[in-house]
């Protein structure tokens, strides 16, 4: 579901001005080492549960909320294992965005939750075995490798880096 901000800043701007939005991403691992997954509603994509930060919201709350709406399971979160920065998109409504993305490395909050299609923006969620996962983006499989990875520090491309590659 597209925030309200973003709704009004659309009727302002258009579909086809480039939006600069935080967005956070969730690796939710379970007690199995089975990474939480979920088909997109406006895709039919398998991707991370992720979503636009509120104006004012602290990522770390806009994760837990993000997973929670999307599939009714609670998530603490462990720590933030990397900022990376997506490829300019155009949404299936025709709105263009390039997003800040926070990867957050999450558990569920307890045993015994049941992960569910929760909201109309999935259409199936699972929980997936990290080298036995569904088609997904290669942004997606590099964004649960940093979270997996066990880094005590978050990534990020170094200064520089992503100039040198014809990025950013």
């Amino acid at each position: 579901m597209t925030p309200d901000f973003v709704i009004r800043l659309r009727e302002r701007v258009g579909s086809d001005h480039l939006l600069w939005l935080p967005g956070v991403n969730a690796v939710v691992r379970d007690g199995e080492g089975r990474v939480l997954l979920h088909r997109r509603s406006d895709t039919s994509e398998w991707s991370l549960l992720s979503g636009i930060l509120d104006p004012g919201e602290e990522p770390a709350d806009a994760v837990v909320r993000e997973v929670f709406e999307e599939t009714g399971v609670r998530v603490v979160v462990e720590r933030l294992a990397g900022v990376t920065v997506s490829p300019q998109v155009r949404h299936p409504n025709g709105d263009r965005a390039q997003y800040l993305e926070l990867v957050f490395a999450c558990r569920p909050d307890g045993a015994g939750q049941a992960a569910r299609v929760n909201d109309d923006e999935s259409v199936e969620v699972g929980w997936f075995d990290p080298d036995g996962l569904p088609p997904v983006r290669d942004s997606v499989r590099e964004r649960i490798a940093l979270a997996l990875s066990g880094r005590e520090r978050a990534w990020f491309t170094p200064p520089g880096a992503a100039a040198a590659d014809g990025g950013g």
